[in-house]
């Protein structure tokens, strides 16, 4: 009977070894797409994406020489906002526009864009004025929402401060353009996959001269506030982050299979040996242990059913062989992706979870395990990335 359960653990050492080795497994290659929970990161999307076009109208609200001689009521006039832009990503845009219609206010020269009607108080000194004016402009957007909160295709609610410069000017004699400066805030609401209503605050400050009358102070100014809707045209959005894996999924078959084979002929060895009691033989059984391979997700650390079903497998090998050895239980990660500093905690954090699960869920005793992990490894079998975010437990 020793002979022959000698016999037997070798042929089972034959079976087992190549499962460490790193051979080169005929099989066809599948592609498996992971998308990453991160939702800072998403895909580059074209030049031809994410393009829209925007159209308000509201009130503006000119800032000139004589603003404390006239009332706020006489100094607001409509404006309209036209854009068209693109989000480069969800945080950054760009966006060119037209800005403007009218602007009143008052003068004191009436050939400064005067209506001819005096401002009560002033004996003719002062006349109302109204002027036809533009603004050209260019500005860079940044979605905070989007930002600071993580890409969210559904958010109700983008708020996006942006900075502009632009090309101001009168459409009425005397004539006057001059570079604008502006500052703004577009907030959006969304609709629909393709429409946002949109209120748009803008601040701009401008040249003295804009509104024809020079002297009082070194800038004009101009405040706006439109509300309007933005079309998004497609392709809209953005797409998570994704890995693409090319895994031999016959590797991966194989690899199980002989595990498979290898726990069989443990479990016969072990009822062979027993019924020998014969206790040279029995100090075999100590050095055939229960191994396992638990792959996981990318980035992930949670057990999949099937990587529970395995461990209960194993969990019952460990319960009935020789209680004193003691299983190392090693973590993985994949070089390939994420940071060394996150890929540390990947390992570790796996090794911790299997450990847990065992002892937890399937009784092993706390005193059989112990773990280790090894952060980022590349390809410790059959060159396939996904059989390197593991946990691999061996006995001793």
């Amino acid at each position: 009977m020793m002979k022959k359960s000698i016999l037997a653990a070798f042929a089972l050492a034959a079976v087992a070894a190549p499962v460490c080795a790193q051979t080169e497994q005929a099989g066809t290659m599948e592609e498996t797409i992971e998308y990453s929970d991160d939702k800072y990161k998403v895909e580059t999307n074209h030049f031809w994406d994410n393009w829209f076009v925007t159209v308000g109208a509201g009130g503006g609200l000119f800032v000139g020489d004589h603003d404390r001689q006239i009332g706020l009521g006489k100094r607001i006039s409509p404006a309209l906002d036209i854009e068209v832009g693109k989000w480069f990503t969800p945080g950054v845009g760009l966006r060119l526009g037209y800005n403007g219609l009218s602007a009143k206010g008052a003068t004191r020269w009436s050939e400064a864009h005067s209506t001819g009607k005096d401002v009560p108080g002033w004996n003719g000194g002062m006349d109302y004025s109204k002027f036809k004016y533009f603004n050209l402009h260019a500005d860079v957007l940044l979605n905070f929402s989007n930002l600071f909160c993580g890409y969210n295709e559904k958010r109700i609610w983008n708020s996006s401060p942006y900075l502009s410069v632009g090309w101001m000017r009168t459409w009425e004699a005397p004539t006057v353009g001059n570079i604008t400066m502006s500052v703004g805030w577009l907030n959006t609401f969304r609709l629909n996959k393709a429409l946002d209503l949109n209120l748009d605050l803008r601040g701009a400050l401008v040249d003295d001269a804009m509104d024809g009358e020079m002297g009082g102070s070194k800038f004009d100014g101009m405040i706006t506030a439109t509300v309007g809707l933005t079309y998004k045209f497609k392709q809209r959005g953005w797409s998570r982050s994704k890995t693409v894996i090319r895994s031999n999924e016959a590797a991966i078959r194989d690899m199980q299979e002989r595990l498979d084979r290898a726990t069989a002929e443990n479990e016969r060895l072990k009822k062979a040996l027993e019924e020998g009691k014969n206790t040279d033989t029995r100090s075999i059984v100590k050095k055939i242990v229960a191994s396992s391979l638990i792959t996981f997700r990318i980035g992930q650390t949670k057990l999949s059913n099937e990587a529970k079903a395995n461990l209960q497998l194993m969990a019952e090998v460990i319960k009935k062989e020789d209680p004193n050895t003691v299983y190392t239980i090693t973590g993985y990660a994949d070089q390939g992706t994420g940071s060394k500093k996150r890929n540390e905690y990947l390992s570790k954090k796996r090794a911790e979870v299997v450990r847990d699960y065992l002892i937890e869920e399937l009784g092993v005793p706390a005193a059989q395990l112990r773990i280790d992990h090894k952060g980022g490894v590349s390809n410790m079998f059959y060159d396939d990335p996904r059989l390197s975010r593991a946990v691999i437990t061996r006995g001793e």
